[in-house]
Order: structure tokens, then C-alpha cells, then sequence
């Protein structure tokens, strides 16, 4: 009897298949993602598969932590990327008069390459995030910023990058810190420390907020960055 109780343990430790943990094909199917970005609204660049496609390429993205901060990770994602791009219908910032060139950390804006306006989903912007990118994946994104325009894999590929490793957005919410933390990492600068929210804050809330409710969980808390 001792020795079949020790199986009965040792089964119940360790024979059991641990949880399965979701990833963001699962939480965000094809349907969902048609529910946050109709097709009669949003550009046909911006593909389902080349979303997937890119994320696999991140493996924390979306598959970090419990469920529930899985959820609020891709909710705040897409929430931004509603922001950015309208709904998922501009490739390309709508005023395109800013050159968006900083060299003061030694990255250099080649003469003849075009200015290093918002691009993609989550509009990558600046010529060290083209260069850091680019760098990423082994591109001259630097010369040639337009690609991540031309490119729908590349695009999506550019906005989890930025997501995941040239910010804090990823780390924002699933160390809890809230989704306020990652409009500072966005846009911080021009939206966040007003004393109230600005209206580009209050709408990328919305959205978040919103996407919440239809992946089932509670958006936390600090949402705002006033």
C-alpha cells in the first residue's frame, strides 16, 4: 500500500501536463483581430499572417506572465497601433515635413535618404530607431527608411521590435507598472506631465480600454500618464 501511494504522488506531482500558456495567435485570432480592425476600414497592407509572422519572431510578446497579463499586453499593443495609424489604414504619418534627424547620439542622417517620418503600426519614427532597427535585422534601414512602408512583414516586425527591445512597453505591463508607463515610453514627451490628460492620451486609453473588454480582463490600473 505505501508503495502504490508513493506512484499515486509521484503521478500526481509531476504526471499531470503543466498549464498551457496562450500566445497571441491564440488571444487574438483571425476573428478578433477583424473585430478590432474591420477590413472595410483598415488598409490591406496590414495582414493577420504578417502580424503572426512577426510576433513568433518575439516569443516573450504576448506569452509572458498570467493570462490576464497576456491579454493586457496585446490589448495595449493594439490600442496604440489603433492610435497611430487610424485604425490600421495609414502605412506612412499623414504630415511628412519633419525630417525626425537627431545625430547628438552619433547616429548620422545620410544626404539623399528620405526623412525618418512615422512608419508602420506602431509609426516608427527618428533615424536612430530606423538605425537601431535596421540593425535588428540585419537592413540598411537607415538609408532606406522607406522599406518598413513597402514591406508589411517588415512593418510589423518594426513596431514589435520597438515594442519589445527599444522600450519599455513590454516590461510596462507585464511588471504591472500600468498602461500609462507605455504612452510615456511612446510619446511621452508630447502627451504625458500636462496635469489631465491629453486628448491623444485619452484616446489611446479608450482603445485600450476597449480592447480589454472584448479579449475578457480588467485594464488594471494607472492608466493614464497626466
Amino acid at each position: 500500500m505505501a508503495f502504490a501511494a508513493i506512484i499515486v504522488s509521484f503521478i500526481l506531482c509531476i504526471g499531470s501536463p503543466s498549464p498551457t500558456l496562450a500566445n497571441p495567435s491564440s488571444i487574438v485570432t483571425e476573428s478578433v483581430f477583424r473585430q478590432f480592425f474591420p477590413s472595410n476600414v483598415a488598409n490591406p497592407f496590414y495582414t493577420y499572417s504578417d502580424f503572426i509572422a512577426a510576433a513568433n519572431g518575439f516569443p516573450a510578446f504576448g506569452s509572458t506572465g498570467s493570462l490576464d497579463v497576456q491579454r493586457r499586453e496585446l490589448a495595449a499593443y493594439f490600442a496604440h497601433v489603433k492610435h497611430e495609424t487610424g485604425t490600421l489604414q495609414f502605412i506612412r504619418e499623414i504630415n511628412q515635413n519633419n525630417v525626425y534627424c537627431n545625430t547628438s547620439g552619433g547616429v548620422s542622417c545620410p544626404a539623399g535618404t528620405m526623412a525618418y517620418y512615422g512608419r508602420g503600426p506602431l509609426q516608427l519614427t527618428w533615424n536612430y530607431n530606423y538605425d537601431a532597427a535596421g540593425r535588428a535585422f540585419n537592413m540598411n534601414l537607415l538609408q532606406n527608411p522607406d522599406q518598413v512602408a513597402q514591406n508589411g512583414l517588415l512593418a510589423w516586425r518594426s513596431s514589435v521590435w520597438f515594442w519589445m527591445q527599444n522600450s519599455n512597453c513590454h516590461t510596462a505591463i507585464t511588471q504591472n507598472q500600468g498602461f500609462g508607463a507605455t504612452i510615456r515610453a511612446i510619446n511621452g514627451a508630447l502627451e504625458c506631465g500636462r496635469g489631465s490628460e491629453t486628448e491623444p492620451a485619452q484616446s489611446r486609453i479608450t482603445y485600450y480600454r476597449d480592447f480589454c473588454s472584448q479579449l475578457g480582463v480588467s485594464p488594471g490600473e494607472n492608466l493614464g500618464c497626466a
